[in-house]
């Protein structure tokens, strides 16, 4: 006998329609009419960051406790599948894939470009001086660390549990089961579904945008290739074919290896740069950086900066990133989840939140140490080059190191694997997340990948138009407050789940050692 090949998932028709015609519509108005899309997307991010700005915070130290709560408490102790499951990826591979889905090229442009802007402008005190050099690393990582991951993880717990625990399709309706019941076969789990889709599409077209950018201007140093729309349009144009051929061919083979790759050649890049730079002050920054960072987390994680109020700060930089790892929650929960059947919940968490911090921590501290040596040394063309045009620091710094020319083309490759990466990982959760999926091992049909890998680049395009990297951002902080909520949602129905299956496992161990007790007992 052969084993038959299960169908291709139906088209949820609802979702994909809806949320393909917001944001086709977005796009299209954008590259129509730049101007006036500029104009009503700015004032959008206005009053959004003045009125809810202390809401993201808050959602962020809530997202943070409720993990360090799971991760803690016994409920840690649940599988994310049947008990008899073993993990589908080695630690590697696994872990690989953890840092590849979740951070993009955009690690590249920030490790660079944030340290040297908090360095010369705090949100508080003067710049420009010792505390603000130490300071400024431990802002990057409070942005790129523990928070986001947190939300990563909340998501991607929920997705695992409610998909290979409880046999749920793959989607964020399943989540809201223990709530809504039955209704979220109907329009309340469409409407969570299409906004879901809606997050996505724009935290991945963030992350796109700052990678066309940036590979755009390290082909201009090498090649002297210009720096324009033409440039951006091949390099989505690029990314969609490599996107395409990547994801049709699946997690195990296409995703996997790309991610595999990936690391390895971010390690051979970080590695050059350690070696032949400053290594005594970059070990010795490590050392330093990590402590600022452990000992001032807490009190960054509920800063709302009430009487300072630096809001055009806040704006560009803590309210853009929880935005945006909100945005990216459902896309990067959703992979994590596909690839971690059969861990507990317990080792899910940690090693969502420790081993992809792990490997930023690397990247922020080597770049972005290196980045301030040139700076405190004199340099203040490379520091007004990071702040004005920031997608240029990261290559400028490389150019200072011997071989230039060859750890450029290293980390130009390292780039286009992170963007690549991204964009192929999104398009899965995209398709999946947009169709009707029965087998958790399913994903969505391919045809529906190559539609969404096309979309995403061309939504990217139009922010691109509109007013560049700026206007991604603030396409991200709008669409993150109404996702906020679903977090919630997810927050409470996983508990309120996750305290019943827990309920229940004691309960089948106190029966089992009570059966035990009685067959071992004297008659």
């Amino acid at each position: 006998m052969t084993d038959s090949v299960p169908p291709v998932p139906r088209v949820n028709w609802v979702v994909l329609t809806s949320s393909a015609a917001l944001i086709l519509g977005l796009a299209v108005w954008a590259i129509v009419a730049p101007a006036q899309a500029g104009e009503v997307i700015g004032a959008l991010v206005s009053w959004v960051a003045s009125r809810f700005g202390w809401y993201y915070i808050l959602t962020a130290a809530v997202v943070v406790g409720f993990v360090a709560y799971l991760l803690c408490s016994r409920l840690g102790r649940v599988k994310l599948g049947p008990e008899d499951s073993r993990p589908a990826f080695g630690l590697f591979t696994w872990t690989a894939m953890l840092f590849a889905a979740g951070i993009g090229i955009d690690l590249m442009f920030f490790s660079v470009s944030e340290p040297v802007a908090q360095y010369l402008a705090p949100p508080t005190g003067e710049g420009l001086n010792t505390e603000a050099a130490k300071q400024a690393i431990v802002w990057t990582l409070f942005h790129y660390g523990p928070v986001g991951w947190a939300m990563y993880a909340v998501m991607g717990g929920a997705f695992a549990f409610f998909a290979y625990r409880k046999g749920q399709p793959l989607s964020i309706r399943s989540l809201m089961r223990p709530i809504f019941g039955r209704r979220t076969d109907g329009w309340v789990g469409n409407s969570i579904d299409t906004m879901a889709v809606l997050g996505t599409v724009f935290g991945i077209a963030t992350s796109l945008g700052i990678g066309v950018v940036q590979l755009a201007y390290g082909l201009h140093l090498l090649f002297g290739v210009a720096e324009n729309l033409a440039t951006y349009i091949v390099l989505i144009a690029l990314s969609v074919a490599m996107a395409t051929a990547s994801t049709v061919s699946g997690v195990e083979k296409g995703i996997r290896r790309l991610s595999e790759a990936n690391m390895l050649v971010v390690f051979v890049m970080l590695a050059w740069v350690l070696v032949l730079g400053q290594s005594r002050r970059i070990l010795e920054g490590f050392v330093m950086n990590v402590g600022d960072f452990v000992s001032r987390f807490p009190s960054l994680l509920m800063e709302t900066h009430a009487w300072d109020r630096p809001d055009d700060w806040s704006q560009a930089w803590t309210l853009f990133f929880w935005a945006w790892w909100i945005a990216w929650a459902p896309f990067v929960g959703l992979f994590l989840a596909r690839i971690s059947r059969g861990r507990t919940l317990r080792q899910f968490i940690m090693g969502v939140l420790v081993i992809p911090f792990l490997y930023i921590a690397l990247f922020v501290i080597i770049l972005g140490n290196s980045a301030l040596e040139l700076v405190i040394g004199g340099d203040m063309a490379f520091a007004e080059t990071a702040v004005a045009l920031p997608e240029r620091a990261f290559f400028d710094l490389l150019a200072q190191y011997p071989g230039a020319s060859v750890l450029i083309v290293v980390a130009l490759f390292a780039g286009l694997l992170l963007y690549v990466t991204s964009a192929d990982s999104g398009a899965l959760v995209l398709a999946t997340l947009s169709s009707k999926i029965e087998d958790t091992h399913q994903d969505g049909g391919k045809v529906l990948r190559v539609f969404w890998s096309v979309a995403t680049g061309l939504l990217t395009l139009g922010m691109l138009i509109v007013g560049g990297i700026p206007t991604l951002q603030q396409a991200t902080l709008i669409i993150g407050v109404p996702f906020s909520i679903v977090l919630y949602l997810v927050m409470f129905s996983f508990y309120r789940a996750l305290r019943q299956e827990s309920g229940e496992i004691e309960t089948m161990v106190s029966i089992s050692t009570g059966d035990a007790q009685e067959v071992g007992a004297p008659r």
